[in-house]
C-alpha cells in the first residue's frame, strides 16, 4: 500500500474522473451488450437444437472445463494481476519497458498455459469424473463428455492471450474493443460451429455436438485476432521473450498466486454445484435437465452482470490503480464509492425485474424446436434465485480489484475459501433438506456472492478509512425503494397481460414489450423523485455513445 495519502474532501467528489470513469463503462456497456446478445443467440440455438439432453449436457460439461480454468488464470487472478503493474508502467516508466512487460507475460501465459491445456486433455476422463460422475447414470454420456472436453481445451490458452490483450488495452484506456472480442468468438464459435457440424460434418463423419465444439475452438482464435490490429496501431507487437527474473513479471506472478487460490474458491464452488447437479433425478426429465437449466438461467443473469458489473468495474480498475500508485486515497475512496453506488443503481431493479419477468424472458429467448414449456419453468426457477445475488457478484467486479490495487490479493483469496465451506453447506442442505433441487444450487450461489461481499466491503472500508457508506446505504435505500415501485408496476402489466392472452410463445414476448419500457420509466422517474441524481449521470453516459454513433451514420 502506498505510504504517502492525499485526501480530498468527503463531500467533493472529483467530478471529471467521476464522469470519466462512467463514459468508459457506457463504451464496455454497449459492447457487452453485444456479447451478451449474441451470447443469448448462441445458447438460444443450442436449445433448440439439442433440448436438455444428454448430448448438449455433455457439451456444456466440456466446456465448463476449460472455461473454469479460464476464469481462474485468464479472466480472474491474470487480469487483476497484470493491469495494475502495467498501468504503473505506463504512467512512470517508457513505453518499451512496459511492452517488454507485455511480450514477457504473453511469452509465459504461452509455456504455462500450453502446457496446462495439454495435460488437461490427457486428464480429461479425471476432470470429467471430478464434475460430472453423475454422467455414468446415463449410457455414453460421460464418454461424450471427455471427447468434448480434449476438443475444447485448447480453447483455455487463447483465451487466456485474449484476456492479456484485453488487459493492455484497457490500460491504455481503449475499452470499446477489448469488449466487443467476446462478440465475436460467440459469432464465430456458432457459426463454425453450424457449418461443420450440420454442414460438412454428416460427409466426414464428425458428429453435430463434435462440430460445435470444433467451433469454440475457432471462436477463441478470433476472439483473440480480432484484438491484435488495436494492439499493432498502439504500438505494441508480439515477441517471444522469457526472463523469469524481471522484477515486473515476478510481481505479478507474486500477485497471481494468491489471486488464483482465491478465484480457485469461486471454480470449486461450480465444480461442487455441478457434480451435485449432475446427480440430481428431476421426476419428469431424469438425469438430463438440471445442468441445461442452470446454464441457461446463468447466462441469462450474465446480460446484466456483465453491461454493469463487468463494464463499470472494468473502467474503474485502470482509474483506481493509477490513484493508487499516486498514493490519492481520496480520490481512490469516492471512485469505488461512485461505482459501488452505480452499480447498485442498475443491478438492483435489474435482479427484481429478473425474478418477476424470469418466466417470460425464458420463454421468449430459450423456447422452441426441443426446449419445451417444463424446461422454460424449471430454468424460471433457477434465474429467480441466481437474481438474489446479482448486485453482489457486480460489486465484486469493483472490490476485488480495488483490493490488488492496493496490493493486496490475500483478503479477497482468504475469503474466497471461506465461500467454498458456505456454498458446499448450503448447496448439500438445499438438495437433501429444502427440496429445492437445481434451484437449490443457484441460492447457494447467491449466498456465497452476498457473503463475499459484505465482508470485503467492511474490510475495503476499514483498510482505507472509509468508502462514504452512510451515504452509500441511503443511496440504496432509495434504489429498493424506487425498485419495489418498479416491481408492482411490472408485476401488474404481467398479470393483465397473461390475462389477456394464451400462454404462448407470442404471448411471452408481448409481456416483455408492455412490462420492461413500462417498469423502466417507473424506476427511472421513481429515482429521480427520490432525489438519485446519478440516474441522469448514467443516462447520458450510456445513452451518449449510441447517440453519437446514430449521428455519425
Amino acid at each position: 500500500m502506498p505510504t504517502s495519502l492525499k485526501s480530498t474532501a468527503a463531500n467533493d467528489p472529483p467530478k471529471p474522473q467521476r464522469e470519466a470513469v462512467m463514459r468508459s463503462a457506457s463504451v464496455v456497456s454497449l459492447a457487452v451488450l453485444a456479447s451478451r446478445v449474441t451470447g443469448l443467440a448462441r445458447e438460444m440455438a443450442f436449445t433448440r437444437l439439442f433440448g436438455a439432453s444428454a448430448e448438449l449436457e455433455a457439451f456444456l460439461l466440456g466446456f465448463r472445463i476449460p472455461n473454469l480454468t479460464r476464469d481462474l488464470f485468464a479472466e480472474g487472478a491474470l487480469s487483476s494481476a497484470f493491469v495494475p503493474t502495467f498501468s504503473e508502467y505506463l504512467a512512470t516508466r517508457s513505453k518499451e519497458e512496459a511492452a517488454r512487460l507485455a511480450n514477457l507475460v504473453a511469452s509465459a501465459i504461452i509455456l504455462v498455459v500450453g502446457t496446462f491445456c495439454a495435460l488437461g486433455m490427457i486428464l480429461a476422463p479425471q476432470l470429467v469424473e471430478l464434475l460430472g460422475s453423475g454422467f455414468h447414470n446415463v449410457p455414453g454420456k460421460f464418454e461424450l463428455a471427455v471427447l468434448m472436453t480434449r476438443i475444447m481445451f485448447p480453447f483455455l490458452l487463447l483465451v487466456a492471450l485474449a484476456a492479456q490483450a484485453m488487459g493492455v488495452l484497457n490500460a491504455c484506456n481503449r475499452f470499446g474493443v477489448p469488449a466487443m472480442s467476446s462478440t465475436f468468438f460467440n459469432i464465430g464459435s456458432l457459426g463454425f460451429g453450424a457449418a461443420i457440424g450440420f454442414g460438412i460434418g454428416p460427409y466426414i463423419g464428425i458428429s453435430k455436438i463434435v462440430g460445435m465444439a470444433i467451433g469454440v475452438v475457432i471462436g477463441g482464435l478470433l476472439q483473440l485476432t480480432y484484438q491484435l490490429p488495436s494492439l499493432h496501431q498502439l504500438g505494441f507487437s508480439f515477441r517471444f521473450l522469457t526472463d523469469w527474473s524481471d522484477s515486473g513479471l515476478v510481481r505479478i506472478l507474486k500477485v497471481m498466486g494468491p489471486a488464483i487460490l482465491g478465484n480457485a474458491a469461486v471454480q470449486i464452488n461450480v465444480m461442487v454445484n455441478t457434480n451435485f447437479a449432475s446427480g440430481i433425478m428431476d421426476p419428469v426429465r431424469g438425469y438430463d435437465g438440471p445442468i441445461t437449466w442452470l446454464s441457461c438461467a446463468f447466462r441469462f443473469m450474465q446480460l446484466p452482470l456483465g453491461l454493469f458489473g463487468v463494464a463499470i468495474g472494468s473502467a474503474t480498475l485502470p482509474s483506481i490503480s493509477r490513484s493508487a500508485a499516486a498514493g490519492d486515497m481520496g480520490e481512490f475512496r469516492q471512485t469505488v464509492s461512485h461505482s459501488l453506488g452505480t452499480v447498485f443503481l442498475l443491478t438492483i431493479p435489474s435482479s427484481i425485474g429478473l425474478w418477476v419477468l424470469g418466466e417470460s424472458i425464458i420463454g421468449a429467448i430459450y423456447q422452441g424446436g426441443a426446449f419445451q414449456v417444463y424446461d422454460t419453468e424449471r430454468t424460471a426457477l433457477a434465474l429467480s434465485f441466481y437474481a438474489i445475488g446479482l448486485s453482489g457478484y457486480a460489486a465484486l467486479k469493483v472490490l476485488v480489484p480495488a483490493f490488488y490495487s492496493l496490493g493486496d490479493s490475500r483478503t479477497p483469496m482468504i475469503i474466497g475459501l471461506a465461500s467454498i465451506l458456505i456454498n458446499y453447506m448450503v448447496a448439500s442442505s438445499m438438495i437433501r433438506l429444502g427440496g429445492l433441487g437445481h434451484a437449490g444450487l443457484a441460492l447457494s450461489t447467491s449466498a456465497v456472492a452476498l457473503f463475499a461481499f459484505l465482508v470485503q466491503f467492511l474490510i475495503l472500508r476499514n483498510r482505507i478509512g472509509g468508502i462514504h457508506g452512510r451515504a452509500l446505504l441511503t443511496q440504496v435505500g432509495r434504489i429498493l425503494t424506487a425498485s419495489l415501485a418498479m416491481a408492482a408496476t411490472v408485476w401488474l402489466s404481467s398479470y393483465w397481460v397473461r390475462s389477456q392472452m394464451a400462454v404462448t410463445h407470442l404471448a411471452r414476448i408481448a409481456d416483455l414489450l408492455v412490462s420492461l419500457p413500462l417498469g423502466g420509466a417507473v424506476y427511472y422517474w421513481s429515482a429521480k423523485a427520490l432525489g438519485l441524481t446519478e440516474i441522469d449521470l448514467v443516462m447520458r453516459s450510456f445513452t451518449g455513445p449510441l447517440r453519437r454513433r446514430l449521428q455519425r451514420s
